[in-house]
C-alpha cells in the first residue's frame, strides 16, 4: 500500500476505532456529510491531543493529519510517519508542510488539521484562526469539511461528541481572511450545539 494510503493508519483505524468508540461512548453526528472519495480538508476545533481520534473513528478514509514536527522527534517519530502524517515546523511558517499537504490533495487524499495553530488551552471558546485551511482549499478546489469535537475523554463519557457541519467550498473570487473568519463561525457553531445537547 502506497504512502497515500498508509497501511499502518488503516490496520490501526480498523482495530481502534470499534475500541475507541465503546470506550468513550463516542457520538457521531452527521458523518453522512464526509465524502467517500475526491481531495477534502477536515478542519476543527483543538482542546485536546487526542481530538483528531473521534473524526478518524467517524470514516474509513485516511485522513494525512498536519502534526507539530515535535512529534515526528524521539520515540514517535516512527509512528508518526507510518500512519501518513505531515510534519509541520510551526516557527517556520513551514511552506514544506503546504506543499506535501497540497499533493496529498492534488493525489485525491484527506488532509486533517486544527486551524487554530494549536490546542486552546484558555477559556475562549475557539483561538484565531490561522488562514491555511482555506488558502489550500482555494488552491486545490476542494472542500473544507468542518468538525467540534467536545467532551470528556473518559471511560465510558457522558458527553464526548464530534459534530460535523456542511462541506464548505471556498471560490476563486473569495477573500482569505473572509472565508477563513466563515469557517471559524461554523465550527463555533458545531461546537455550541454539542455543548448544547451534552447538557
Amino acid at each position: 500500500m502506497s504512502r497515500k494510503n498508509p497501511v499502518m493508519y488503516q490496520f490501526l483505524r480498523f482495530i481502534g476505532s470499534p475500541l475507541f468508540k465503546w470506550y468513550f461512548n463516542l457520538k457521531i453526528i452527521d458523518k453522512n456529510v464526509i465524502f467517500k472519495d475526491g481531495p477534502v480538508i477536515f478542519c476543527g476545533n483543538h482542546r485536546h491531543f487526542m481530538d483528531q481520534f473521534p473524526v478518524i473513528a467517524s470514516t474509513s478514509r485516511t485522513i494525512h493529519w498536519m502534526s507539530k514536527k515535535e512529534y515526528f522527534e524521539g520515540r514517535t517519530k516512527y509512528f508518526f510517519k507510518l500512519v501518513g502524517c505531515i510534519k509541520v515546523d510551526r516557527q517556520a511558517h513551514d511552506g514544506v508542510a503546504k506543499k506535501e499537504a497540497i499533493d496529498y490533495l492534488k493525489s485525491k487524499s484527506a488532509v486533517g488539521l486544527f486551524p487554530e495553530g494549536t490546542r486552546n488551552r484558555t477559556e475562549e471558546e475557539l483561538l484565531p484562526f490561522k488562514n491555511g485551511a482555506v488558502k489550500m482549499a482555494k488552491e486545490v478546489g476542494c472542500p473544507i469539511i468542518p468538525f467540534a469535537v467536545n467532551g470528556d475523554y473518559k471511560f465510558r463519557s457522558k458527553n464526548l461528541i464530534v459534530r460535523f457541519g456542511q462541506p464548505m467550498i471556498v471560490n476563486k473570487n473569495d477573500k482569505i481572511e473572509d472565508s477563513t473568519k466563515k469557517l471559524r463561525d461554523e465550527i463555533l457553531k458545531l461546537q455550541r450545539q454539542n455543548y448544547k445537547d451534552s447538557k
